[in-house]
C-alpha cells in the first residue's frame, strides 16, 4: 500500500465499519489485494482496488456497499436520458413487456429511454479498423469494453497496458451522440442530464474517473438493483403513471448481442478470443504477458461469469439474463439506421489516450525509489514462510512484505515469525499479544 500517498482513483465500495466483523472473506478473494484487515475491520486500497465487486459478493454480512449517485439527483435537470444496457430488459424474462417497463421508468422521472449500446455498431467498424492497424508487437489487442478488466492491466499486468485498446465504449460513444444530438437541437447543457443505469460497480467508476484522460459527458450513474426493485413494485402494486417518455428502441441483433461473452468477439475480423471470469481472465492474461499466446488479433476480456449478464448489481439469473438476450437478439435487425448519424457526430470523441499503469503506486511514485523497494520485497519473501495464511492481517506473504517495506506492517506481524523471535527471547508475549490486537482487535478480550 501506499504510505503518506494522496489517492487519485474514484473507488465505487466502501466498508460500513459497523457491520464489518473482519473476517477476511473478502481479503482473500480479492485479485489486487487491495483489501487489509486493522484493528479488526476490513480496510480496501484505493489506489489498488479495481472495483470489480467479489469483496461485495463474498460478504458474509454485507458490510461493502456500493457508491452510487442518489437517484434524487436526476430532477435537477429538465431533460433527464436514462441509457439503458440490454440485459436490464433480459431480467423481467416474459414477465412484463419492454414497452411497459419503459412506462414506469417515465413515471419514476425519466424523458427519454436509449439503449446503452446504440454507438456498437460505429464501434465494430473503428475497432476492425484498430485490429487491421495496430502492429504486431501491440497485438493481441485488448478491449477496452470491461473497466474492470482495464483496471486489472494497470494494477497486475502493467506490461500490457500498451496492448489496451483506446476507443471509448458503447456506453461513452451513445452518451456523446445524445449530448451533440441535444446541442444541435438548442438545448442547453446545463439542462440535460444523461444517466446510465450500471450493472456493476466498475462502470461507476469508469465514468466518475475514467482512463486515458477521458472526460464523461455522463451526468449520473444509478443503480441497477435499485430501478428493477423500482419497476417491480410499480409492476404488483399497478402504480404506472401517464407519461410522455421518449424511447428509442432501434437496436441491432449484434448491439443487443455486445454485452454477452463473444458480443465483440464475433464482430471483429481476425483471430479473436472470448475470455469470461475473473480468475480465467488472470490466467489467460499471464500466459499472453509471459509470451505463451501467439496469431491472436483480439482479445474480449470481462471481469464477470457471463460478461455484464452476471454483474453485482444484476437481479436476475445471469445464465437466464443471457439467454434471453440472446433470443432478442436473434428477431432483431442487422442494419442500424443511425449510423450515418454516429459518423457524423461521434468521429472526434472516439479515442482516448493511452493508460497508464498503476504498478508504482504500490511503493511511491519515484520510480527509482519503487524499484528499490521492489528490490527489499523480493529479499523479505525469502525471510517470510510463504504460506499465505493471512493471519497478519494482509492478503499473503508477499503483500506482507509489501506492507513491511512501507511501513504499514511489522515483520512480527506474521505470526510464525512471532513464535520464532518468542523462543528466540527477541520478541514478548505481551508484544505478541499487542501486535494481534492491532490487526484483528480485542476480539478475545472479555
Amino acid at each position: 500500500m501506499v504510505s503518506g500517498e494522496h489517492c487519485r482513483y474514484y473507488r465505487g465500495l466502501e466498508i460500513i465499519s459497523d457491520l464489518c466483523v473482519g473476517c477476511s472473506h473478502c481479503m482473500r478473494v480479492c485479485p489486487t489485494e487491495a483489501l487489509r484487515v486493522n484493528g479488526g475491520k476490513a480496510t480496501i486500497h484505493p489506489n489498488l482496488c479495481i472495483d470489480c465487486g467479489r469483496c461485495y459478493r463474498e460478504c458474509p454480512t454485507s458490510a461493502i456497499r456500493v457508491v452510487d449517485d442518489d437517484f434524487d439527483h436526476i430532477f435537477d435537470y429538465k431533460h433527464r436520458l436514462l441509457l439503458i444496457p440490454s440485459l436490464f430488459y433480459s431480467q423481467f424474462e416474459d414477465r412484463i413487456e419492454i414497452e411497459e417497463v419503459n412506462n414506469i421508468i417515465g413515471s419514476l422521472g425519466f424523458t427519454e429511454v436509449s439503449p446503452v449500446e446504440l454507438g456498437v455498431d460505429y464501434l465494430i467498424e473503428e475497432m476492425n479498423l484498430y485490429i487491421d492497424e495496430a502492429s504486431p508487437d501491440l497485438k493481441p489487442v485488448i478491449s477496452s469494453y470491461c473497466p474492470a478488466v482495464v483496471r486489472l492491466i494497470q494494477v497486475r499486468f502493467p506490461s500490457l497496458v500498451d496492448n489496451i485498446m483506446t476507443l471509448l465504449p458503447p456506453l461513452e460513444i451513445t452518451a456523446q451522440y445524445y449530448k451533440s444530438k441535444y446541442r444541435e437541437a438548442g438545448i442547453p447543457e446545463d439542462d440535460l442530464g444523461i444517466f446510465y443505469l450500471t450493472p456493476c460497480v466498475a462502470k461507476i467508476a469508469a465514468v466518475k474517473d475514467p482512463v486515458g484522460g477521458y472526460v464523461s459527458p455522463i451526468t449520473g450513474v444509478i443503480n441497477m438493483d435499485l430501478v428493477y426493485s423500482k419497476v417491480m413494485m410499480a409492476h404488483r402494486n399497478h402504480t404506472v403513471t401517464e407519461n410522455n417518455i421518449r424511447v428509442n428502441e432501434e437496436i441491432t441483433s449484434n448491439a443487443i448481442r455486445w454485452s454477452t461473452t463473444r458480443g465483440e468477439s464475433n464482430a471483429t475480423r481476425g483471430v479473436a478470443l472470448a475470455i469470461d471470469g475473473m480468475t480465467n481472465v488472470i490466467e489467460f492474461l499471464e500466459k499472453v504477458e509471459n509470451g505463451d499466446i501467439e496469431g491472436v488479433d483480439f482479445l474480449e476480456l470481462r471481469g464477470c461469469d457471463e460478461s455484464c449478464s452476471g454483474g453485482i448489481l444484476v437481479r436476475g439469473n445471469r445464465f437466464l439474463v443471457a439467454d434471453g438476450l440472446h433470443k432478442r437478439a436473434s428477431t432483431a435487425p442487422w442494419v442500424n439506421p443511425y449510423l450515418k448519424d454516429f459518423r457524423k457526430y461521434c468521429a472526434d470523441y472516439m479515442r482516448f489516450d493511452n493508460v497508464q499503469p498503476r504498478v508504482f503506486m504500490k511503493y511511491g511514485r519515484d520510480i527509482k525509489e519503487a524499484i528499490r523497494k521492489m528490490e527489499q520485497v523480493r529479499n523479505l519473501k525469502h525471510i517470510l514462510p510463504g504460506i499465505d495464511c493471512g493471519a497478519c492481517g494482509s492478503p499473503g506473504c508477499e503483500a506482507l512484505a509489501g506492507d513491511i517495506v512501507n511501513g504499514e506492517r511489522n515483520i512480527n506481524n506474521c505470526v510464525f515469525m512471532q513464535i520464532a523471535n518468542e523462543r528466540k527471547g527477541t520478541l514478548q508475549v505481551e508484544e505478541a499479544i499487542e501486535l494481534m490486537e492491532e490487526i484483528w482487535g480485542k476480539r478475545y478480550d472479555y
